[in-house]
């Protein structure tokens, strides 16, 4: 039996954040979906939690389906902002008005 985590994986989730243009978000459901594992959207979070190990990404663009921003990741919600993101609270992105087209 293969992992379900492999490097093919890995890479094809971090090539999808990779692609995220800057100024506009996508969640973890919408990337799942982009590889074709709608119901693996934990998979792509655990990657994203491992993405430094596999060069820079800019994982800061990922939010969840509610459009919240990582508990405990502070720099988060500093680099969203620094791209023109405004909040619509304390830890919640504008997904109407950001989220990405693909």
């Amino acid at each position: 039996m293969s992992p379900v985590l492999n490097e093919n994986l890995i890479y094809e989730i971090l090539s999808i954040v990779s692609e995220i243009p800057e100024g506009s978000v996508s969640t973890y459901g919408q990337i799942a979906k982009l590889i074709g594992r709608d119901k693996n959207s934990r998979l792509v979070g655990k990657v994203l939690s491992m993405s430094q190990f596999y060069g820079k990404y800019p994982c800061h663009r990922v939010v969840n389906c509610a459009g919240r921003l990582v508990l405990g990741w502070k720099q988060q919600r500093e680099l969203l902002q620094d791209e023109g993101i405004d909040l619509k609270d304390k830890n919640h992105v504008n997904l109407k008005k950001y989220l990405w087209d693909v």
